[in-house]
């Protein structure tokens, strides 16, 4: 087993779990956390803040841009407000009252988006938002965080609490395998799973995971990747991101979310301006989302471990 191996997954566990886990015990260490939640409270696990810190949890309704006005409010008090809905309605459905009441004069409120992405599933494209990040890092002074699995939700759900400023935080729904529990968190900070001279990879959210399976098949064929994590797509690591495409020459960046306005878009922009190198894309190619199975989904939409591999070996080709 080589030294990099011990990414194996220990289980299933949805990112939403990792963040009604975070909000709770970030709760417990500072009573100035709040929550507001629009009518999905179970869905997005505040069930457990809301049954331990009744009185600071508030039941907005669907009423989303309420939600927004109201913890806008709450900020100036010097409360820190966490917002909970899902992804395309913490953002889509209320661009506007982001954009002018927290965002435009920086108030610190954690926008916290569930159900995001293909691996939605089921419930179909009105509700697989694939905008979000390239909507939130647009804004000025939005941090935006796009964690991996359980245990990196849970670390983010805690750390946003210290974070002054107003942060988009996305994960999603569906039970994903958990294997980064012996990883560092650090808001802004690239985490480097493994060393590599041939390509440089950069995952963010479920992704990373399909990220590390690519990577131990290109292992095999001889092809010696480096896999890096980019949680926090904004403000972006771009210090980790050029030392690492400096050394290996080449780029593939991987995310569940549209190829335009995300994650992919951040590092082009980036080495355009710096160091030009051969790149390749792993994200929806300008389509909507549609029902189905998480999985197939990815497969489907060009999110599968073999899109990796492929995309991979066309940045060498070049």
């Amino acid at each position: 087993m080589s030294h990099w191996d011990i990414y194996q997954s220990t289980g299933k566990k949805a990112t939403r779990n990792g963040f009604g886990d975070g909000l709770l015990e970030a709760a417990r260490k500072n009573p100035k956390v709040v929550a507001l939640c629009a009518d999905l409270a179970g869905s997005l696990k505040m069930d457990l803040f809301e049954k331990e810190f009744p009185e600071r949890f508030t039941q907005v309704g669907v009423a989303e841009a309420n939600m927004m006005g109201m913890a806008a409010g709450m900020a100036t008090t010097g409360l820190i407000p966490y917002t909970g809905t899902f992804a395309n309605f913490s953002t889509g459905r209320v661009f506007d009252q982001i954009r002018q009441s927290i965002a435009y004069s920086e108030k610190n409120v954690k926008i916290c988006a569930s159900h995001a992405g293909l691996t939605l599933g089921e419930d179909g494209a009105t509700h697989q938002i694939l905008e979000d990040i390239g909507l939130m890092k647009m804004l000025p002074g939005m941090t935006v965080i796009n964690p991996a699995d359980y245990a990196q939700t849970k670390a983010a759900a805690m750390a946003i609490a210290d974070w002054k400023g107003p942060v988009y935080l996305r994960f999603g729904r569906p039970d994903w395998p958990v294997f980064t529990e012996q990883l560092p968190f650090e808001i802004g900070k690239a985490i480097c799973l493994k060393k590599g001279k041939d390509v440089s990879i950069f995952a963010t959210g479920h992704m990373l995971w399909q990220a590390l399976e690519a990577v131990r098949q290109l292992e095999t064929e001889g092809i010696d990747c480096e896999l890096i994590n980019i949680h926090t797509i904004k403000p972006l690591d771009s210090e980790a991101v050029l030392e690492s495409v400096a050394r290996t020459g080449g780029a593939v960046s991987c995310e569940e979310h549209q190829r335009h306005g995300g994650l992919g878009d951040s590092i082009a922009q980036l080495l355009a301006l710096h160091l030009p190198r051969p790149m390749e894309y792993v994200a929806v190619n300008d389509r909507f989302g549609e029902s189905g199975k998480p999985t197939d989904l990815l497969e489907k939409y060009g999110l599968g471990v073999k899109d990796l591999v492929l995309a991979v070996k066309k940045v060498l080709s070049r």
